[in-house]
């Protein structure tokens, strides 16, 4: 028994309705079960606008491959226009076709202010646990002990980097064959240590300053390799990824992000990302990563301390201090 032919007009329209359904109504409903937050993420209209041009130029190439195509497409809608399917049938579509273009014409350019749907905040403080209030970076201002610890390492010439660098070290050193594998870092502070390294015993600031540089370039890697493509070169917001979000990713740059709140809350947030914000944080549908799944405290730790020093910035001292 042969299958039901389905008209090349009919299976257009019925190709359209759906691509524009799943675009519109399946990815925010698939975005749900994906994410596993309590809203959908819509597709932009912009985006959408997109998928449908392609769905068209992609069935108007189809229908004019051939001229039996093109006939079997163009049959119903001349038998439509003769009243094959009656006068009144003819009437209605003629009537409807310009009234529903009209009416999205005017629907889409019409002047309109709308009240906020909820409460738009700059930083979801609300459920912000008060234990992460008073940390501080313990990379930013290392301690006696582990300053020596790196003084030591330094004077066996076997410093440990996080393992991220290790390659690049190890390439580094093969090429050039320097003196000391701290000259990977040649900056002033390093510069300064490796002299007094030579001469004798590095006093403890001269020390500190050095294993805070030394953070920084570990902090900056990690960055590089896991925040840039968002936040970009100079953390203000324009890494080569920004432009594919909703809402920008926040540029720290700017001073009423990174200076308005306490290092802990910088911590909690980046931990976090946007899963785990609170239901208040949701109109602004962070794409951020739940950073703690994949990210040590010490590794994220080091990316703030070298997101504030790309910006310039410091952290907002908490009150009671």
């Amino acid at each position: 028994m042969a299958k039901p032919k389905i008209n090349r007009f009919w299976s257009t329209a019925i190709t359209l309705v759906a691509i524009y359904a799943f675009v519109k109504w399946g990815i925010p409903a698939a975005s749900r079960e994906i994410t596993g937050m309590p809203f959908p993420l819509p597709v932009p209209t912009t985006l959408i606008f997109f998928y449908m041009a392609l769905t068209l130029i992609a069935l108007f190439l189809l229908v004019t491959f051939s001229d039996e195509f093109l006939d079997e497409f163009m049959a119903p809608i001349k038998k439509m226009l003769r009243g094959g399917y009656g006068k009144a049938v003819r009437t209605v579509i003629l009537v409807a076709i310009p009234l529903i273009a009209g009416w999205q014409t005017y629907d889409y350019l019409v002047p309109r202010a709308e009240m906020a749907v909820s409460l738009r905040i700059q930083h979801p403080s609300s459920n912000f646990p008060k234990a992460y209030e008073d940390k501080t970076n313990p990379f930013a201002a290392p301690s006696d002990a582990m300053v020596k610890a790196f003084v030591e390492q330094a004077k066996s010439g076997e410093v440990a980097f996080i393992e991220q660098l290790d390659e690049d070290i190890s390439f580094w050193m093969d090429e050039t064959g320097p003196d000391h594998m701290l000259e990977f870092i040649a900056t002033p502070p390093m510069n300064k240590f490796l002299d007094a390294l030579k001469s004798g015993e590095p006093d403890m600031k001269t020390a500190r300053d050095a294993l805070i540089e030394k953070h920084l370039v570990e902090g900056r890697a990690l960055y590089a390799m896991n925040c840039r493509p968002c936040h970009g070169d100079s953390v203000a917001g324009d890494g080569p990824m920004a432009d594919g979000y909703k809402l920008r990713p926040i540029n720290f740059t700017d001073n009423g992000t990174l200076e308005t709140i306490v290092e802990g809350y910088t911590f909690w947030r980046v931990e976090n990302g946007g899963v785990g914000l609170p239901l208040e944080a949701t109109p602004w549908d962070s794409a951020m990563p739940e950073w703690k799944l994949s990210l040590t405290d010490d590794e994220r730790w080091k990316i703030i301390m070298a997101e504030y020093n790309l910006a310039e910035k410091t952290p907002r001292i908490p009150e009671k201090h």
